[in-house]
């Protein structure tokens, strides 16, 4: 029984409205996923799908929202969730917008399955970027289908950007699996009779219904926390996200380290507690201003080249999360990366996983917490620190599914159209705030990079007042708050 409603509106150009029309009459769908109510040995499940067929089975809006509401149903009902994606990633016809949508999947996901019931996931061919990096690594347990490409880095990205191809038999199912990332290789057929085991064992929670205090944070109104200094971003006039892009990478600008030398207090903190350590982040106890914290983000000058964050950042990034809890201190994350590890070890080492991880881990996080868009922050690997309470930005900090020359060999398999695709991506700080995922802009006089330290401290003093702005309100009312905001992202 399907669950499906028509696709809710989303702005688009002719082009993009016609690529949506074609796609569906090739496909026989109105969307590039289906979800519903089925069967399984007798035993009711809900399940989402993905099309291939629909525009590479991307993900944008539509999509995404047709995902939360199957998940929130599923949750309502108290059926176990088995979730079958097959998709190339974000829609990058959709821009950032789109890209951000994978957090209020990880969002749905997470709540279902702290209501106590299973989420499955089986892979198909091929299963790729935020897909694979959200609701595709969430699953109590994980299979794959025989031979599937899966990883979150797309191959023709890897070759536009290094002009190389990416090692071969890295990103297979069977290469997953031998590394621990997914649980089993198998074909469908046997998929199904691994989730009818697992529902023998927790069928107890079969078709129980949920009180409604168990029912909070679904679908339910957000409350505007957009402050009125926010409306007004300084911005440098005649400014492109293509010039954004530029000063975001210069050598000279200010990063995590700068901004922890204005603090007091400070207690470095090193690795993952678990044999790991990763020097492209900094992890750290400090004051700001008088505000006790953990603070962790993204190290500009520990990144070079193809050295940028990999696997053990992201458990650092979760180690600083458990941190937070356990203290009872508010967590700070910085963002300020050229995009996460792209090589074997990462992929092999269960890059996609850690970065759905950490989404999950912040959505429900019992703390209160503050995102700094610092400078440049490009894919998954900024993505992975952005769910917050308050998200604050730097004039030309940025955050976009890819470099604008990834996306650009995307799209138009080359990269001289990045400055035109960095601009209808809306990936530039002053765009983010109209669209609602940042909330507010501290400014550059003119550039960070020419007020390195006057930048540091106004940056240092405005993370400071949105703590004491958060002071006071109890986990639950935090965590509600958050998921509501990010479930609300890219609906108007």
């Amino acid at each position: 029984m399907t669950w499906d409603r028509s696709p809710v509106e989303v702005a688009t150009g002719a082009e993009y409205r016609e690529d949506l029309r074609a796609a569906a009459d090739r496909s026989g769908v109105d969307e590039s996923v289906v979800t519903g109510e089925g069967r399984l040995r007798g035993r009711r499940i809900a399940v989402i799908a993905c099309e291939f067929g629909f525009l590479a089975g991307s993900i944008g809006v539509a999509a995404a929202e047709r995902i939360v509401l199957a998940v929130e149903r599923a949750t309502e009902l108290g059926l176990p969730l088995v979730a079958s994606p097959t998709s190339g990633g974000t829609r990058m016809q959709e821009g950032t917008v789109a890209f951000v949508q994978m957090v209020k999947i990880a969002g749905a996901v997470t709540i279902h399955k702290a209501a106590g019931y299973p989420y499955l996931v089986y892979l198909r061919d091929p299963t790729m970027g935020g897909v694979f990096a959200s609701w595709g690594s969430l699953g109590h347990m994980t299979f794959a289908e025989p031979g599937a490409l899966i990883g979150f880095l797309g191959p023709r990205v890897y070759q536009a950007l290094y002009g190389r191809p990416f090692p071969e038999g890295v990103q297979t199912a069977e290469n997953l699996y031998r590394n621990g990332v997914v649980d089993g290789v198998v074909p469908v057929r046997v998929f199904r009779r691994i989730v009818h085991r697992v529902l023998n064992v927790v069928n107890n929670l079969q078709g129980q219904g949920i009180s409604d205090s168990d029912r909070s944070g679904s679908g339910m109104v957000v409350e505007n926390t957009g402050s009125d200094d926010a409306k007004h971003p300084v911005e440098q006039p005649g400014s492109s996200a293509w010039d954004s892009v530029l000063i975001s990478r210069r050598p000279e600008r200010p990063g995590i380290r700068e901004l922890l030398r204005h603090v007091t207090d400070r207690v470095p903190l090193s690795g993952t507690g678990q044999g790991e350590s990763d020097r492209t982040v900094v992890l750290a106890l400090a004051r700001l201003r008088g505000r006790p914290c953990v603070v962790f983000g993204h190290d500009r000058a520990g990144q070079t080249g193809e050295n940028t964050m990999g696997p053990a950042a992201l458990r650092e990034a979760r180690r600083s999360m458990q941190l937070a809890a356990e203290l009872h201190l508010p967590l700070v994350l910085v963002i300020d990366t050229a995009g996460a590890a792209l090589s074997r070890e990462a992929e092999e080492r269960g890059l996609a996983p850690e970065i759905a991880r950490c989404l999950a881990d912040l959505i429900t996080l019992e703390t209160p917490t503050v995102s700094v868009l610092l400078g440049q922050g490009s894919g998954g690997g900024a993505l992975a620190l952005l769910p917050a309470d308050r998200v604050l930005a730097a004039t030309h900090a940025w955050l976009a599914p890819l470099p604008p020359e990834g996306a650009s060999a995307i799209v138009f398999r080359d990269t001289e159209h990045a400055p035109a695709l960095a601009d209808a991506q809306r990936i530039r700080a002053a765009d983010l705030l109209a669209d609602g995922v940042v909330d507010r802009i501290v400014p550059e006089y003119p550039d960070a990079a020419d007020e390195s330290v006057d930048f540091a401290r106004r940056m240092v003093s405005t993370i400071a007042a949105e703590l004491t702005r958060l002071d006071g309100r109890s986990a639950d009312e935090l965590v509600l708050a958050r998921q509501q905001r990010y479930r609300r992202l890219g609906l108007r």
